[in-house]
């Protein structure tokens, strides 16, 4: 067994399969956002402009509490490079959620607020067999941010704002198959658990609305290093014979969360319609490799590197409302996000590729304070292969050579009251 494999279930520790986003991003706050394609930089549309855009806050009136989950829905295939059998994933719903509140002064410049929202979240499940296995099996990645943002009006057409992003909670569960069999014929398996470290970053924006039918953002999401220190190591099925050359109990790792570069463009050309324009820059050359550190030998090393060499990416946004009546108002929009994965370096744990993404989404206002949100999103990944010899040219035989394909649907539900 190479130790590479295990390293490339280790890239799944806080990524998993990103709903709205290339690489292990996801874009899932604000279902209003969500419902127009997640633009929200250049717009105020509500408490969610703390993630969005946190310039953005001071330039939203009312002071409010905002609640939102969705539901991602992943059908994903695998085709084995030469294979006849296509491997659908037994994929499992999660559920990222978002919460937000913003206070102010009706009539002042400052707002502040804090946002709590899940980022990162996978629960995955390769079939039983699948060619892959000794790389990866299972997946269950849970993490949640808090952020306090504070945000001031400069002049009534111009506000600033800044949030400071802290990881509360991460932790991730993994399994694969390896390959070597007990007496009675079962394969070996090793399970990671692990929690990461509490870290600390940030995020800032400039908002401005030269006039009331354009308004024009600008923000900044600085990177983080997620690290695990003293995850459990476990073996199970292990022959005899084996059982010597897997000693670990404990494992060090660190992924990039990488840092992003948001502009957006926000145009009202009459009271009842709004039209979003945003182009995200994420910094994902930042992860070249996944290193390891054990604390005793697995198949005797201790500490191994698995190639990555992601490329910086951007993401297209463009999405819009219309308010139907005083109390309805619908949404639609979409996106296009070039991978960040280059050809020959795609892992089962993040099977990404371009993608395109179409949105709905619709409000619906009870009495003066109430109203309720609804966005869905479609979410179509391009077929993406890689062969043998891609992974034999740049040095990745750790991954199967094959072709993946991925759909995902992504249904949401928000609640809103204002005060």
């Amino acid at each position: 067994m190479k130790l590479q494999s295990l390293l490339l279930a280790g890239g799944a520790l806080l990524s998993g399969t990103a709903a709205s986003a290339g690489g292990y991003q996801v874009t899932l706050a604000g279902q209003k956002n969500n419902g127009m394609g997640g633009v929200g930089v250049g717009l105020s549309l509500d408490q969610a402009a703390m993630f969005y855009n946190p310039g953005a806050l001071a330039m939203v009136k009312d002071r409010g509490v905002q609640l939102g989950v969705s539901a991602t829905l992943a059908r994903q295939a695998f085709r084995a490079e030469n294979g006849s059998v296509q491997r659908e994933l037994q994929n499992n719903t999660t559920t990222p959620f978002s919460a937000f509140v913003g206070f102010g002064p009706t009539e002042g410049k400052f707002r502040v607020g804090i946002a709590i929202y899940t980022p990162f979240g996978n629960k995955l499940e390769y079939a039983p067999g699948w060619e892959g296995r000794f790389a990866l099996t299972e997946i269950d990645l849970k993490s949640i941010y808090v952020q306090p943002t504070v945000s001031y009006a400069i002049t009534d057409n111009l506000s600033v704002g800044a949030g400071l992003t802290y990881l509360a909670l991460g932790s991730v569960n993994l399994k694969r198959d390896i390959p070597a069999q007990n007496a009675n014929g079962e394969f070996a398996s090793i399970e990671l658990d692990g929690k990461a470290e509490r870290k600390f970053g940030f995020n800032a924006g400039v908002f401005f609305k030269p006039s009331e039918k354009l308004s024009i953002g600008v923000s900044y999401r600085s990177k983080i290093d997620a690290q695990v220190k003293g995850g459990d190591v476990k073996f199970t099925n292990l022959s005899g014979t084996a059982a010597p050359n897997f000693q670990a109990t404990e494992f060090d790792a660190t992924l990039p969360l990488p840092a992003t570069t948001s502009v957006g463009i926000g145009v009202m050309p009459n009271e009842k319609l709004t039209i979003g324009f945003d182009v995200n820059f994420v910094e994902w050359s930042a992860y070249k490799t996944l290193d390891f550190r054990f604390n005793a030998p697995v198949n005797g090393q201790t500490v191994s590197s698995s190639k990555r060499y992601y490329e910086d990416a951007l993401t297209f946004r463009l999405g819009g409302q219309y308010q139907v009546t005083s109390g309805l108002t619908v949404r639609a929009g979409g996106a296009y996000d070039n991978s960040p994965v280059r050809d020959g370096y795609v892992t089962p744990e993040t099977p990404d590729a371009d993608r395109i993404t179409g949105t709905l989404g619709a409000s619906y206002k009870f009495g003066e304070h109430f109203s309720v949100d609804l966005s869905t999103q479609f979410v179509n990944l391009k077929k993406r292969t890689e062969t043998q010899a891609d992974l034999i040219n740049n040095g990745t035989t750790d991954r199967v050579a094959g072709t993946y394909k991925t759909q995902v649907v992504v249904p949401g539900v928000g609640l809103n009251y204002t005060f």
